[in-house]
């Protein structure tokens, strides 16, 4: 939980994980900020596999990477059945609630079904930090783009909304995320916004945007905005680069 109180969210556009010959994947320097963020010795940290399903395999590569953190790991999981007898009480009991990738769609109607939404808006308010990368960076602000319902990108419009903006993740690395994004900005069909390349972070203290951090200095940030004659406008915001290690 953050020392000073305030609710974060770190939204990262991809590269939450690098590749690692010993480990799998180890944590990249953007997890490591968010852990920062929570400011404990050994910060309490829970992940979230909803969107994809809970997929075993995927939990035990997760347990795998955090373990490398000096951290107390757990993890909540929804399928077959929740797998703690609190929800609310586990979720407001940790430092830092990391939220992995996949369909944010069938993530935010899991969530919904289960009360997720709401703990987790409590536990935001409470100073635990908020962290995922794509489906779970999305998932904050109020929409975006989505593969969920299939290759060709459609419009997500019911996020939870922590967050009041639009947001695009994989801005760099997939060609249909940036005209899409814009499109549905300068149509007014999301709010103006933010968007992340890969290796980006995205930080917001309570619904304010305080910074973009990276590890990788060509990738960028951006602030999307309508421009006034039904498109959109874009401006780079230069990340803060974050140690490699």
């Amino acid at each position: 939980m953050s020392t000073d109180g305030q609710p974060h969210i770190l939204a990262i556009g991809g590269g939450s994980f690098i590749p690692n010959d010993r480990y799998g994947m180890t944590p990249s320097p953007l997890l490591r900020y968010a852990l920062d963020l929570a400011d404990q010795d050994r910060p309490r940290v829970c992940f979230l596999s909803t969107a994809v399903g809970d997929c075993a395999e995927n939990i035990a590569r997760l347990y795998a990477t955090f373990s490398q953190l000096d951290a107390e790991i757990s993890h909540l999981s929804l399928f077959p059945m929740p797998n703690v007898p609190d929800m609310r009480g586990h979720l407001l009991n940790q430092d830092l609630i990391y939220v992995g990738g996949g369909s944010v769609a069938n993530l935010l109607a899991l969530w919904r079904l289960h009360g997720v939404d709401d703990i987790l808006r409590e536990a935001w308010e409470a100073g635990v930090v908020l962290s995922g990368q794509s489906a779970g960076a999305l998932c904050w602000h109020v929409g975006g783009n989505t593969d969920s319902f299939g290759p060709q990108l459609r419009p997500l419009t019911d996020g939870l909304g922590f967050l009041p903006y639009s947001c695009g993740v994989h801005y760099n690395s997939d060609n249909q995320r940036r005209p899409l994004l814009q499109q549905l900005v300068g149509e007014s069909t999301l709010p103006d916004g933010y968007a992340a390349d890969e290796a980006v972070g995205l930080h917001y203290v309570g619904t304010e945007f305080v910074q973009a951090v990276s590890y990788n200095k060509d990738a960028g940030a951006y602030r999307i905005e309508p421009d006034g004659s039904g498109g959109a406008k874009e401006t780079l915001i230069e990340p803060r680069l974050l140690a490699s290690s």
